[in-house]
């Protein structure tokens, strides 16, 4: 049971006050880098569950590591206990995967009492993530554009337009070439039947291109500029945020 000592402290009788300052310790600097979390991320996907996790996941790791004290069969036991759980929740950014870390440690670092170790290492993540921030490793254009022509088939064509794409963007590739096959078109004659024409398209071909636009670059230059390779039939662009998974 509890020793109601006030911080004394015995690994197999924890004193309630030890467990108590101990989670709460874990609790507040496990806040901190959730609030540091929420000023420093662009992104509007900003799940609260994810947010509460972090801000949580310090009072359990410090459980842990109280439970487990200096017993070495209790933390063999409990690892076989953890491993029947299976955690199927998917981090795809590499950043919440580093948040959620440091709140592990954190919680680990109270649970040994390590409490200086603790405050420490959340001040200095803490100041780094602000820190880079506001430094050029936040880049503000997460968008990747995806741009489609339809254009002759030609090798001079395609060198034109890369030349084009490369004044406009940061960097780009060629995703997919496709060789266009006849289209065939529905529309009404004059006295009102369906009629199906077949639209040739033997000596067209369509480009495929993943780009990120210069910081200077504008999507109105980047298009105006296209429009006037020669043969142009078709021009789609769109942008949107690519997710960036481990």
């Amino acid at each position: 049971m509890f020793d109601l000592e006030l911080l004394n402290y015995d690994p197999e009788t924890p004193s309630f006050y030890v467990m108590l300052i101990t989670a709460l310790s874990a609790f507040f600097l496990s806040s901190l880098i959730a609030i540091t979390y929420q000023f420093t991320t662009k992104s509007i996907f900003r799940k609260t569950h994810f947010l509460q996790a972090m801000a949580l996941i310090g009072i359990v790791a410090a459980t842990v590591m109280q439970a487990v004290g200096d017993s070495l069969s209790i933390g063999l036991g409990m690892l076989g206990a953890l491993s029947i759980i299976r955690f199927r929740t998917v981090l795809d950014d590499p950043r919440n995967i580093t948040f959620m870390f440091a709140s592990l440690a954190v919680g680990i670092s109270c649970g040994v009492f390590g409490f200086g170790i603790a405050l420490t290492g959340t001040i200095v993540f803490c100041l780094a993530a602000i820190l880079l921030r506001f430094s050029p490793l936040s880049n503000s254009n997460e968008l990747i554009g995806e741009i489609r022509l339809q254009v002759p088939k030609n090798d001079e064509v395609q060198r034109e337009i890369e030349q084009k794409m490369g004044r406009h963007c940061r960097n780009f590739e060629l995703d997919q070439l496709r060789f266009l096959t006849p289209k065939k078109v529905r529309s009404l004659n004059e006295d009102g039947i369906q009629v199906e024409e077949e639209i040739s398209r033997e000596n067209l071909q369509e480009f495929t291109y993943l780009i990120r636009l210069d910081r200077q670059a504008t999507v109105t230059k980047l298009t105006s500029s296209l429009e006037d390779v020669v043969g142009l039939e078709e021009l789609r662009l769109s942008f949107k945020k690519q997710p960036t998974k481990l």
